[in-house]
């Protein structure tokens, strides 16, 4: 087809928009009566304030494969498309129907799950804690739990307390210095020679004379039994030997006052050295002497005493 009107239809057949051109104009187009495509599908016209508020605005009617518009409702006047929630207006239905096919979002069930099983739980957990609470009386379970606690404490200090109890036994055993011991004969204290273990470095010296002695009274003897007797002293040169008596009565043959420090004759400072013997005492009170006798050797400083139970050798 060439420009121009070559066809045996009016121009606003040609072209609907034709009454928009000079062109469709001067060949005679006219704008359609109607809106365009749905004739009385507009609103007419009208003067201001023709319409009165209140009044519902009349209908119009759909035409056949067209939809209806919806009209404005009055003012004052509720609209169906704003109906209150759960008034089953037309709202409800539309929103249901954007949502997806008129199914409506329903509550939040699964967190509503959730919160009922936390609260039932929970009420579980405090019935059986109530449950097992309430066999025995509070104070009764913190006092067992008490003397629970003090019986496996006392359990596992038992070995050490009665390693301590024997320790304790043998440390309770009389240990006594020169300047307590009862001198007889000429014996004298004295503190010139270094080396003496007593208090005060005092020891019992001028031994070496036949009736000289000192004695030991003790006391505190646990038990009858063998005990183990410590003489510290002081020799030089030659080895010497005393007699022991224990309650009265001579034990053994000599008590061995030998030179273990190898000291040089008259050389006291470096003699001293310990020796021991293993008497048998009674329990309570014993009388322990050492004696310078006839036939013994007495060149010895003395200066401490000491038991320990048992026989030992140190």
């Amino acid at each position: 087809m060439t420009p121009g009107n070559n066809g045996a239809s009016s121009p606003e057949d040609d072209d609907p928009f034709g009454y928009l051109y000079a062109d469709g104009q001067a060949n005679g187009a006219q704008p359609p009566s109607g809106g365009y495509g749905y004739p009385n599908s507009v609103s007419r016209v009208r003067t201001v304030g023709e319409r009165q508020y209140g009044q519902q605005p009349p209908q119009q009617t759909a035409q056949y494969g067209q939809p209806t518009v919806p009209q404005q409702g009055a003012y004052g006047q509720p609209n169906a498309h704003h109906a209150a929630p759960g008034s089953g207006g037309a709202s409800t239905g539309t929103r249901q129907q954007a949502s997806g096919g008129g199914r409506g979002r329903g509550p939040n069930t699964k967190g509503l799950l959730i919160g009922a099983v936390a609260v039932v739980a929970a009420v579980v957990v405090g019935i059986a804690v109530v449950m097992s609470q309430g066999d025995s009386d509070p104070d009764d379970n913190q006092s067992g739990g008490q003397v629970s606690a003090s019986s496996s404490v006392s359990a596992s200090a038992s070995p050490s307390e009665s390693g301590g109890d024997e320790e304790a036994q043998e440390a309770e055993l009389p240990t006594i210095d020169a300047k307590a011991l009862r001198l007889g004969g000429t014996a004298a204290l004295a503190s010139d020679v270094q080396g003496a273990q007593a208090a005060g470095g005092i020891y019992v010296g001028n031994l070496n004379q036949v009736g000289n002695s000192v004695t030991w009274s003790v006391d505190g003897i646990p038990e009858d039994g063998s005990y183990t007797l410590f003489a510290h002293y002081s020799t030089a040169g030659e080895d010497q030997s005393m007699t022991l008596t224990i309650n009265g009565k001579t034990f053994g043959s000599k008590f061995n006052l030998s030179n273990f420090a190898h000291a040089a004759d008259g050389d006291f400072a470096k003699g001293w050295t310990e020796t021991y013997a293993y008497p048998t005492l009674t329990k309570g009170t014993n009388t322990i002497q050492l004696s310078c006798q006839d036939g013994d050797k007495c060149n010895i400083l003395l200066d401490q005493f000491r038991l320990k139970k048992g026989q030992v050798k140190e």
